[in-house]
């Protein structure tokens, strides 16, 4: 690796220790993985039966947070006001809440005794401790990684094309489509990216709202916290898994390729 231009020599060592910070833990985890029953752990019933449901639940959220994310992503870059900041601030406040805590929210907002759970509940339909619950925990927390990716590209990118597009006679539909989406495209797939590992990975909110029902809400990371309880080395393998799955989303997202430029 060359030196950077106009970097100072210094700013190398603490690189170089937030570096070691990140990458050791999961150095030291591996070298403590029972290899011998590796693939008999990863393979075993209930290891797949997590791993299914943590796979099914996360692209659903993942396409929630898309039908949802970006028109709100959209409406704060292209729009202005106090009363907009707010709401703006509310959206994303699952990026600094503890996801315990916005677990017991969502409890108290959709279960059978919350703000709306209660009026589901006459209607038959229950939410909390489902797998339903699940999708929406991890929507919850995953949501403000889609928007935030989207609207700081429509800021960048500006609306000089968009509003091109408009003295062309292209309405905002066909704008939208035809120019906005292809516009931020890169931005966009990252952020579903970043917000399928996100909902991969979540575990507070969760366990809290949806409970640690085997096949029904028991997620991979709820599967690698019961088995770190009861028998440590029995969670080494999952974990193992969860970390290459992450791997591969970081990565993924680092390499795509620049977008193209809209074309009407």
């Amino acid at each position: 690796m060359r030196p950077a231009r106009g970097v100072p020599g210094w700013l190398y060592l603490p690189a170089l220790v937030g570096f070691a910070l990140v990458v050791i833990p999961p150095i030291a985890l591996t070298q403590r993985l029972p290899w011998r029953d590796f693939w008999s752990s990863i393979t075993s019933e209930s290891s797949l039966q997590a791993l299914e449901l943590s796979l099914r639940t996360a692209v659903i959220s993942t396409v929630l947070c898309l039908l949802i994310g970006v028109p709100m992503a959209i409406v704060f870059a292209r729009s202005d006001g106090v009363a907009l900041r707010v709401v703006r601030a509310l959206v994303l406040l699952p990026l600094v809440l503890p996801p315990v805590v916005g677990g017991i929210a969502l409890l108290y907002a959709f279960g059978r005794r919350g703000l709306i759970g209660e009026h589901l509940t006459v209607l038959g339909v229950d939410i909390a401790f489902s797998t339903t619950a699940v999708v929406l925990a991890q929507t919850f927390v995953a949501l403000p990684f889609l928007v935030i990716s989207v609207e700081g590209a429509l800021r960048v990118s500006g609306s000089s094309y968009e509003q091109v597009a408009a003295t062309l006679g292209a309405g905002p539909t066909r704008t939208l489509v035809r120019v906005t989406i292809p516009l931020v495209a890169p931005a966009l797939l990252s952020g579903l990216v970043l917000a399928f590992a996100r909902a991969m990975g979540e575990f507070g909110a969760t366990i809290t709202f949806a409970g640690n029902a085997p096949g029904v809400t028991q997620t991979a990371p709820l599967k690698i916290y019961v088995d770190e309880i009861n028998d440590p080395q029995q969670a080494l393998p999952l974990s193992f898994v969860l970390i290459v799955v992450a791997l591969v989303v970081v990565v993924a997202v680092h390499l795509r390729r620049p977008g193209r430029q809209p074309v009407l």
